[in-house]
């Protein structure tokens, strides 16, 4: 037996566990708006408005479609384990309501607990009504078409 052997095996394997190990390692991402919570504080309705919002805290994560005068800067921190999808660990959504005459009506925080995790049930999609198996949605009909007093007919008897 080799005396180099078992050290060069040791140090293959600690290097294949640490590689797979650091595959493993604990992401942490920052998605949308970084703000100071002094400035956002600072936004007050009645005193501000849209030059002096988008001056403090900057341009808008996006602006209401239904509402122009609804600006929203999003903020959202996410946490990650290699190749799994992102879960948030905190949101934070800013809420800005302008007057017709651009000064700030409301400015609303939300927080985490606005956050909807929606669970896919299976392969089936829950409906209300009869439930029919494969065979019956299949064979359902069978004796129904051209049934008397149910619609159908021949060609000799239309009706």
């Amino acid at each position: 037996m080799n005396l180099y052997s078992r050290p060069i095996r040791l140090a293959l394997a600690m290097l294949v566990v640490t590689t797979m190990a650091t595959g493993c390692t604990r992401i942490r991402d920052h998605k949308g708006f970084v703000g100071e919570q002094a400035l956002v504080t600072g936004i007050q309705a009645g005193v501000d408005n849209r030059d002096s919002v988008e001056h403090t805290l900057g341009r808008p994560t996006f602006v209401s479609q239904f509402d122009k005068n609804v600006w929203y800067y999003v903020s959202r921190e996410t946490k990650q384990i290699a190749f799994r999808n992102p879960k948030p660990v905190d949101q934070y959504v800013l809420t800005v309501q302008f007057d017709q005459a651009g000064n700030v009506a409301s400015v609303n925080k939300t927080g985490k607990d606005q956050i909807v995790s929606l669970t896919p049930d299976d392969d089936r999609t829950p409906t209300l009504g009869r439930e029919r198996g494969f065979f019956r949605e299949l064979f359902g009909n069978i004796g129904s078409v051209g049934a008397v007093g149910q619609g159908g007919g021949t060609a000799d008897n239309p009706n």
